[in-house]
């Protein structure tokens, strides 16, 4: 039985404006997966910056922070099989 993947192997990264923490698994350069609760939606300026329910694309600054923390190697990129 595979193993439910939605959390497995993600790592916390925090925002370097606000601090608000997502879990993030990074499968390659591009292929990132960011899980949001509600509370980090709650403390993200840029998603306060909108009106409630407005589409928003994500947070420029929190994914800096998730290409600082690849970079820096303080988030791993893994397979997907991982």
């Amino acid at each position: 039985m595979r193993a439910d993947e939605r959390t497995g192997g993600a790592s916390l990264v925090r925002c370097g404006r606000c601090g608000a923490g997502v879990l993030v698994a990074k499968f390659s350069p591009e292929h990132t997966s960011v899980q949001w609760t509600l509370t980090a939606a709650g403390e993200c300026l840029e998603f306060l910056a909108v009106a409630p329910g407005a589409p928003r694309e994500g947070c420029g600054a929190l994914r800096d922070s998730i290409d600082a923390a690849a970079g820096s190697g303080r988030l791993a990129i893994r397979s997907p099989d991982e």
